[in-house]
């Protein structure tokens, strides 16, 4: 497809995550400079000239965001990029740098995404708090300039534990449902967080029982299957092969990429048990000339533990309603047969909003450059990564290889 897979990863930062008890935005033009200083140093590369920015949100800033950016940056950017995909923003704020960067348009390009936990739709107004408050903003006339405003909204569709919740009941009636298999994708990637020092469960060991005996909150997803937000923040630094080769760090090569958006609201899907995932797989694999046998880890984006589920059938690492099986019949932690979310993956190391995608990239990135301390898969030189945005409408992929 024209993409040599000659850009690297050459640094990165990951925030320890907090919890939080507050829904106010704190990303600024400061966190952001400061996670990119972070990434630059952990590459080893000083004195490097940041030709390209890719970005999300900004407190101080609702227009010209990257302008913004490069201007408190001193920076003279010829690449700049607003990514707004939710929890597929990582995985495409890194393909978006990498073609820059093999065009031939930047040497060094930073990739940024904080843990805004909570935006409100406008930033200037409080977040409604009741659910009253939700249904009267969404029964006005299409308010936020959508369909799911007018028709989904008023009627209870809204936010992320309902719609989830839905797809999982769907996939149940057509395929059946092992809810220990659902928990064991938890209660492994707890065993990788247990073995990170920086994820929020470092400390907490889990069962398959405390995930069943855990409240429950939209059938048949229990507490303990549902992310936990916190603050925290990531960045990867994106750079040229001329670059990676002064890095200290073993170069993390870009090979593939895959993006598909389908639609916002679940209500518009052609079919929610047949996710957009399935084309990103196929686009970044066929890109990469690699294939899912060759993947020595896989990161997938699981807010829910359903989201997982669906991801590794739609993408090809089993058959399509087989995926409960392949869950039962690998061992999933760091020193298994199939790694999976080595670091925990946001159920165990925490969502840290949209930085919580970035955890993905990061968690491949610290395996291939062989960084990931006790949580190390042995021989890592290869990894497939997943980002899901909404409700299973946007997705996007990478095929990740070292040296």
């Amino acid at each position: 497809m024209g993409f040599q897979g000659d850009a690297a990863i050459v640094g990165y930062t990951e925030l320890p995550p907090q919890k939080v008890s507050t829904r106010t935005p704190r990303f600024t033009l400061e966190q952001w400079a400061t996670l990119s200083a972070a990434a630059i140093a952990d590459a080893g590369l000083t004195g490097v000239a940041i030709d390209g920015i890719v970005t999300s949100t900004l407190l101080e800033s609702e227009m010209f965001v990257p302008s913004t950016i490069a201007e408190y940056l001193g920076a003279k950017i010829n690449f700049a990029e607003v990514v707004d995909l939710g929890g597929a923003s990582a995985s495409a704020m890194v393909w978006r740098a990498a073609a820059a960067v093999e065009l031939g348009i930047c040497e060094a390009v930073l990739c940024v995404l904080p843990a805004d936990y909570g935006v409100p739709y406008n930033a200037k107004k409080p977040l409604p708090e009741s659910l009253t408050d939700i249904l009267l903003y969404g029964s006005s006339s299409n308010r936020y300039g959508s369909p799911q405003a007018e028709f989904d909204i008023p009627f209870g569709n809204l936010g992320q534990n309902g719609p989830y919740g839905q797809i999982a009941q769907l996939y149940r009636s057509v395929y059946g449902y092992d809810e220990r298999a659902l928990a064991k994708i938890v209660v492994d990637q707890r065993v990788n967080a247990n073995h990170t020092p920086d994820a929020i469960f470092y400390d907490t060991p889990l069962t398959i029982e405390d995930v069943l005996a855990s409240p429950m909150i939209a059938d048949p997803l229990h507490r303990l299957e549902i992310v936990m937000p916190c603050s925290g923040g990531a960045t990867v630094l994106v750079t040229s092969a001329s670059l990676a080769k002064k890095s200290k760090n073993r170069p993390v090569w870009v090979k593939g990429f895959g993006e598909h958006v389908a639609y916002k609201t679940p209500s518009y899907a052609d079919d929610l048990l047949q996710t957009p995932i399935t084309q990103a797989a196929n686009t970044a694999f066929t890109m990469s000339g690699l294939d899912r046998d060759d993947m020595d880890m896989v990161s997938i984006y699981d807010c829910y533990t359903i989201t997982v589920l669906m991801s590794l059938e739609d993408a090809g690492f089993c058959d399509k309603g087989k995926g409960m099986e392949f869950v039962n019949s690998h061992d999933l932690t760091f020193r298994g047969d199939f790694p999976l979310n080595t670091a925990g993956g946001q159920l165990g190391f925490g969502q840290a909003g949209l930085a919580g995608g970035m955890h993905h990239v990061c968690d491949a990135t610290r395996q291939i450059m062989g960084r990931a301390g006790d949580a190390q898969v042995n021989d890592c030189n290869r990894a497939f990564v997943s980002g899901n945005g909404g409700v299973m409408g946007e997705q996007t992929t990478l095929v990740l290889q070292g040296d």
